[in-house]
């Protein structure tokens, strides 16, 4: 079998094709630009696969939201309205039904990226995970799925409302809500406010600590929410590490000693950390979609 897997983003696509998971034969990055290019230019990256290493069995499809993943909605696997305007109401399926006859898994980036990282990251060990990406926009998800599976839409954290850091005057940039977690922490909401990204300022600059506060606002909440067993935080802007310290500082602060799981001394040092899998989180989700499909694998364990 050979299964494909997009990952989409708001500032590039990944799509691969391989045997399973952690055997890929080939993959490219693409820069997010209109849905058209970008999506043809995925069906393009596909059709060449095929013609090398044959035809492809299911494709998964891991895409930066809102998304309508109602199976019984006439808008299935479409965006719904996001900030990044030129996307809303595209149709995500249709450039790949019109080439491929190969069934399609869709899903949330940051919930592929939570099935990667619990079934060969760094939540392989643990019964439940929540993983976070902070990038051009701030989504989490969780897995696995078996509490809520019949859920409105999928979740979308990135839009909760955080309380103000004193020293942060920044309006933000969210085009919804303003001053949500996405709007204050996201990369390009540190970049208009500092003129730069977040790893190219000084560690002792109030960024970090402010940027960390509110993340830490986030799992704090997701820790007395849905009580998950790790919250993993991946995506560009924490790329360097140096956030890592910030968030859980700003986790504890915001329990102030309750749930007792977490008071012991550097229990926080394992309960928030980064994906195993790096960078390589949400494609590898991608095609445990993809395989997700394949008949011949019925114990979720083969996917493994």
């Amino acid at each position: 079998m050979l299964y494909a897997g997009i990952e989409g983003g708001g500032t590039k696509f990944v799509c691969a094709v391989g045997r399973s998971a952690t055997e890929v034969h080939e993959s490219i990055v693409l820069p997010t630009s209109s849905p058209d290019a970008t999506l043809g230019a995925c069906v393009t990256f596909f059709a060449d696969a095929e013609h090398k290493f044959g035809p492809i069995s299911s494709i998964g499809f891991a895409s930066f939201g809102p998304l309508d993943l109602n199976t019984k909605s006439p808008t299935y696997g479409h965006m719904l309205a996001t900030p990044k305007a030129a996307w809303s109401r595209a149709n995500l399926l249709a450039p790949l039904r019109s080439r491929f006859g190969a069934q399609i898994a869709i899903d949330t980036d940051v919930a592929a990226a939570a099935l990667a990282e619990w079934r060969l990251g760094a939540g392989r060990d643990l019964g439940s995970i929540a993983y976070v990406t902070v990038g051009t926009g701030i989504g989490a998800d969780f897995a696995p799925r078996d509490r809520l599976t019949n859920r409105l839409m999928h979740p979308e954290m990135g839009h909760i409302g955080v309380r103000r850091d004193s020293r942060d005057s920044f309006a933000g940039l969210c085009p919804f809500h303003g001053d949500c977690l996405e709007g204050l922490a996201s990369g390009p909401a540190i970049y208009q406010r500092w003129g730069t990204e977040l790893a190219n300022l000084p560690p002792q600059h109030e960024a970090w600590s402010i940027i960390g506060g509110y993340l830490g606002q986030l799992a704090a909440t997701m820790a007395l929410m849905v009580s998950v067993h790790c919250i993993i935080f991946g995506g560009g802007v924490m790329a360097n590490g140096l956030l890592l310290p910030h968030i859980r500082a700003a986790t504890a602060a915001s329990l102030n000693g309750y749930l007792e799981p977490l008071k012991p001394t550097g229990a926080l040092d394992h309960y928030i950390t980064v994906p195993m899998l790096g960078g390589r989180a949400g494609i590898v989700g991608a095609l445990l979609l993809a395989q997700s499909l394949d008949p011949n694998l019925r114990d979720e364990n083969d996917l493994q």
